[in-house]
């Protein structure tokens, strides 16, 4: 009688900035044997999130405007990858059409919002939680969602609130955002590979 080998799942992380939920990603995957983060790619040379790959002993990679819309290299590292879920984790450039049309399904974002609301282009980090504050919002959210060919505007996977009070900052937004992203964005990767 043969034994059953389950096939090694793949993600590709894609950030631009601090790459908190990243390490948070990593973290979360560290003692599942069945998941891989093969690649962490970015786009800002200078983004915290390559030291904290090098931390965690994950592989980094920079890329630029011309290998992800031009040349298509990235697309093609990524099909020899053939990642099963590509994960964006506070990446700021649209994908272009070729890598959605590539892995349809397959690409999620997280948004610090409640789509529709304050998504689109440049709406991103403390210019959401701002905008939130300012137009006295009650509550706000994380939407995680899968990529299309706009900015924001694919199908749902989870939406999940908390409260903003009258005295919040724009800090103490992103504060609370930053924990539901933590708590959730970990367990949606995950039940997206199941």
């Amino acid at each position: 009688m043969g034994c059953k080998f389950k096939k090694m799942k793949k993600i590709v992380l894609f950030a631009s900035g601090s790459g908190s939920n990243v390490e948070n990603i990593v973290n979360f995957f560290a003692e599942k044997d069945e998941v891989e983060i093969s690649l962490v790619l970015t786009n800002n040379p200078k983004a915290y999130v390559i030291e904290r790959c090098r931390q965690l002993g994950v592989v980094c990679q920079v890329f630029g405007r011309k290998e992800f819309r031009e040349t298509g290299s990235v697309l093609e590292q990524l099909q020899g990858i053939a990642p099963d879920l590509i994960v964006l984790a506070g990446f700021l450039w649209l994908v272009p059409r070729e890598i959605v049309k590539a892995f349809p399904r397959r690409i999620i974002n997280i948004h610090p919002a409640l789509l529709p609301k304050y998504g689109g282009k440049g709406m991103y980090g403390l210019h959401v939680h701002q905008a939130v504050v300012d137009n006295q919002e009650t509550e706000t959210g994380i939407t995680i969602h899968y990529v299309d060919e706009n900015y924001d505007e694919g199908d749902v996977i989870l939406q999940t609130t908390c409260k903003v009070e009258p005295e919040d900052s724009a800090d103490d937004v992103a504060r609370k955002i930053h924990q539901l992203e933590y708590e959730h964005f970990p367990k949606v990767v995950e039940s997206l590979l199941l």
